[in-house]
């Protein structure tokens, strides 16, 4: 089973799991450039952010996110 849901002014729909990855990037980017943390990006399945000389790499911003905090704990 598929669903779907609205999405913009067009009525575009997309699968209801699916990200909206600038969204999802800029909320990323908000929350922890402060940190020293820099290169946020998202491409072929894969989401990463780069700080303190390494690559954190998750699968989705939901996985990403606990390494984030975790490293960054480390850093502190």
């Amino acid at each position: 089973m598929t669903g779907t849901a609205k999405a913009g002014p067009a009525g575009q729909r997309r699968a209801v799991l699916a990200v909206d990855e600038d969204a999802a990037l800029a909320a990323l980017e908000q929350a922890w450039a402060q940190g020293d943390y820099h290169g946020f990006g998202a491409g072929h399945g894969t989401w990463s952010i780069g700080g303190a000389g390494e690559v954190l790499p998750g699968a989705t911003p939901g996985e990403l996110d606990p390494k984030i905090r975790a490293h960054w704990q480390e850093t502190q």
